[in-house]
């Protein structure tokens, strides 16, 4: 019996596990796919998950404890000795098994988790490590009960506005209003949402000779002279959970990856290319998750603050009844650019953790039908990212440019609380 425990723990310990990291979170966003989560749901599946996996590697004493970020994250007191756990793959499971803990399709997720963690089922430290896990896991979801999602879920539905200025469902699903009271939520680092709003949005005008119909008619320029390269760009940015398809009387939804997924999958593709170890990439994941999350609380908060048109309605209404833009339009108002805001959010975390000079492909659309992408940089994918939202017609410049900075503030802010630099040797 002893020979065959040793036999499966040096098995185990011959699978290189950081890989299957990379895997885990591949494997979450296809379920989130699946399901059809909107970005600001998918943020907070995406936060859980990772700070499991986090904060398990805390407690086995690989790095720092959520807890001295947020003193209200309850503690976690392992009821296994350390030395009996294997710290990675515990983190690998916490990561999985929260996150089938908020998705439809969980036994899909569980289906998952059991392919990947299949090499290490042998390991002598398999059970103790399994139930480290499900003792974090339950931690987590016990502090998500407080963050607001629950009550959101039982306000009264979103009334629309009858200003000429404010958003209306827009063609061709003229979809109700997503997520109006996501900015309510508890953030995770930032303690004011007031201190990361932008500046306001353009009054509002019908004037030909406004500021307001000059930026609407930039957009209709624009897309009346869109170059290949920059349609390219907007196709692989959209990331459009939404994307109907219509055929006559038909309709149908083709599935996409949310722009958070992007960004996380961006995360996991520069810590492969870099070789880091596997605490390095749960870092990157969860860091790049906070500020995901609170990008979106912000965002949110704004976008149904100054309840904007788009230039969708704007233009059909104003300047040209027949438009349409290259991308569709996603339901909920303009102000500011979610794309702008999560990108500028999450590239500040990414450069803090792996520097500035950091070029890489990214893949994470080849799935979709869409070429690779070479940036020399995350800011660069970030400003490319936020542009192509006006290059696919769907908001004007101000709300792209504002809402990049609003990000970057944001993931700042991050960088500063968890004081990534001077605890992870990655950053420079």
């Amino acid at each position: 019996m002893y020979m065959l425990c040793l036999i499966g723990w040096l098995s185990s310990e011959a699978q290189p596990i950081t890989p299957l990291m990379y895997r885990a979170e591949k494997a979450v966003t296809h379920v989130i796919v699946h399901d059809i989560f909107s970005p600001p749901v998918a943020s907070r599946i995406y936060l859980y998950a990772s700070l499991a996996a986090y904060e398990t590697l805390a407690v086995t004493g690989k790095t720092s404890s959520f807890k001295k970020i947020r003193p209200d994250f309850p503690v976690v007191k392992p009821d296994k000795p350390e030395k009996t756990i294997h710290p990675e793959l515990s983190s690998l499971y916490a990561f999985l098994y929260t996150a089938s803990r908020f998705v439809f399709s969980d036994s899909a997720m569980l289906d998952s988790m059991a392919v990947i963690i299949a090499p290490f089922k042998a390991d002598p430290r398999f059970r103790a490590s399994e139930a480290l896990a499900k003792q974090v896991s339950d931690s987590v979801i016990a502090w998500s009960k407080s963050d607001g999602y629950a009550a959101t879920r039982k306000l009264r539905r979103y009334a629309l506005s009858r200003t000429l200025s404010s958003w209306k469902p827009t063609p061709p699903g003229y979809i109700a209003a997503v997520e109006p009271y996501w900015g309510r939520l508890r953030t995770v680092v930032i303690d004011s949402l007031e201190k990361y709003r932008p500046e306001l949005p353009l009054s509002f005008s019908t004037d030909s000779s406004s500021a307001f119909y000059r930026q609407a008619k930039e957009v209709y320029e624009i897309s009346g002279k869109l170059r290949y390269e920059d349609s390219l760009r907007a196709l692989f940015w959209d990331c459009n959970p939404f994307f109907i398809n219509t055929q006559g009387h038909l309709a149908f939804a083709t599935k996409k990856l949310s722009p958070g997924g992007h960004w996380m999958s961006i995360a996991g593709l520069v810590s492969e290319q870099q070789k880091v170890d596997f605490t390095t990439v749960v870092r990157a994941y969860f860091y790049t998750a906070i500020a995901l999350y609170d990008a979106f609380i912000s965002c949110w908060d704004e976008k149904y603050r100054s309840n904007l048109i788009r230039p969708e309605s704007y233009i059909n209404a104003y300047i040209d009844e027949s438009w349409r833009p290259l991308l569709q339009t996603p339901p909920f108002p303009e102000y500011t650019s979610g794309h702008s805001v999560i990108s500028g959010a999450a590239a500040a975390v990414l450069t803090a953790l792996y520097g500035n000079q950091v070029a890489f492909d990214d893949h994470t659309e080849t799935g979709y039908g869409l070429p690779v992408r070479h940036f020399r940089s995350f800011e660069a994918a970030a400003a490319e990212a936020a542009i192509s939202r006006m290059f696919g017609g769907i908001h004007y410049r101000a709300a792209v440019e504002n809402g990049l900075t609003q990000g970057q503030k944001i993931g700042e802010a991050v960088v500063k609380k968890i004081d990534l630099q001077s605890r992870n040797p990655g950053g420079r």
